[in-house]
């Protein structure tokens, strides 16, 4: 559900923001790496044994630029090491996180680019990479802001 509002320094605002909850706003960074016609993700599985798919990506922390940011979340996520290219777009997704805070996600999401493997980089442990065809993507990622951006890559590579 899109909920309506839209800034053109923000983006689109995904989810539906309950009453009586305070979002807090957290800035974030996403990226869609491709290869051979598959998109990387990331299956988090969670103690309930609940599992969904995000692209790989999280918070930016500290004075992180949205860069940064991503090439550590990918590292933390997948052990894969990257390389950030253009930025996408940029959204808003409103969600509760596994502990039930409100959040408001402000994503900016690249397009990457694979530079090398380091295993050794993965430190979350539920989190796995799959990879994906678009399509499929599209249906199983968690958040709807996630599969704006896919369609918005896929628009932009014909």
């Amino acid at each position: 559900m899109i909920d309506a509002g839209y800034d053109e320094g923000s983006g689109l605002l995904f989810g539906e923001r309950l009453p009586g909850l305070s979002y807090r706003y957290r800035p974030a960074a996403f990226g869609i790496l491709e290869q051979l016609g598959r998109i990387a993700l990331v299956r988090v599985t969670r103690p309930d044994d609940r599992c969904y798919h995000d692209l790989p990506g999280g918070a930016i922390d500290g004075d992180e630029t949205a860069e940064q940011a991503l090439i550590r979340e990918f590292g933390e996520e997948t052990g894969l090491v990257i390389a950030t290219g253009s930025k996408l777009l940029t959204s808003r997704q409103l969600f509760r996180k596994s502990d039930g805070e409100p959040v408001e996600n402000a994503g900016s999401v690249f397009e990457a680019s694979l530079v090398g493997h380091r295993p050794e980089l993965k430190v979350e442990d539920d989190h796995a990479l799959v990879w994906m065809e678009p399509p499929a993507a599209l249906v199983a990622l968690r958040h709807e802001s996630h599969a704006w951006a896919v369609v918005r890559w896929l628009r932009r590579a014909v």
